[in-house]
């Protein structure tokens, strides 16, 4: 019997999705983090909602997680968030799946998380609680409690949200925002709940986080490759913590550079 045509209009994205993950070690309940910018893959013929399902597909009893971030919408002068309404600012596939698949969303002014699955509500709850954009309960710290996994689509570790985590925890004075600047945001959250979220704001500095691929690949523990014009690379989330903990350690500033 021949496919159906829904089969057949997902072959192409389910085959680029399998190519991504093949050896990649991400169980079928797995978690996984999306980093993207889809345009290069569009332009190759894929589409993003057909490319989030066969995502899901890989990852069936898993967990599925993609920034949906607001920190150029929402801020001093307009202090305001919406878990439904406010749109993501990372992205086509990310906003696509905020609104179409995800079935929560983290509640923070400037560095939400949309979430799909079994964990999905772990993930997103307590983010709200942090003065900080990533503490250790928002969604990109808890990365750290499960053999989760991190995929860029069409970029790189630039996007990486995590590692503003180990900063964070080694040098939180530095590359956080004084406390005094904090600003207290009017979070709604799905069901109509206000939360008064006071928080603090990333430092402006030049930072150069893709240098850190360049000691995964040393180890074999990057993994990269191309579809069409879009580049896809990944990694395992202890992998790049470990590499980025111990620069950190060793010095508190590793994550920045001095070129503009």
């Amino acid at each position: 019997m021949p496919p159906m045509a829904s089969e057949i209009s997902l072959t192409a994205e389910k085959d680029a999705v399998r190519r991504i993950m093949d050896g990649s070690g991400l169980a079928s309940d797995g978690v996984l983090i999306v980093h993207s910018a889809f345009r290069h893959f569009s332009r190759h013929g894929l589409r993003a909602e057909a490319f989030i399902e066969a995502l899901i597909d890989e990852i069936p009893g898993g967990t599925l997680l993609m920034p949906v971030m607001t920190w150029r919408t929402v801020t001093i002068e307009n202090p305001e968030f919406d878990e439904i309404k406010t749109k993501s600012e990372t992205g086509v596939l990310s906003e696509i799946f905020r609104t179409r698949y995800a079935t929560a969303r983290s509640i923070h002014p400037t560095h939400s998380t949309a979430a799909w699955g079994k964990l999905a509500e772990y993930f997103t709850k307590d983010h709200q609680r942090g003065v900080t954009p990533c503490p250790p309960h928002s969604p990109f710290g808890k990365l750290g409690e499960f053999d989760g996994h991190i995929l860029m689509l069409g970029v790189g570790l630039e996007t990486c949200t995590a590692i503003h985590c180990w900063e964070e925890q080694i040098a939180p004075d530095y590359y956080i925002r004084p406390l005094s600047e904090a600003v207290i945001y009017d979070c709604r959250d799905r069901h109509g709940q206000i939360h008064k979220v006071r928080a603090r704001r990333h430092q402006r500095l030049n930072r150069d986080f893709p240098k850190f691929a360049a000691t995964l690949r040393r180890q074999g523990k990057y993994r990269e490759g191309a579809i069409g014009n879009g580049s896809w690379q990944s990694c395992k989330f202890a992998d790049l913590q470990n590499t980025v903990l111990a620069a950190l350690k060793e010095d508190p500033k590793a994550t920045v550079t001095d070129i503009v």
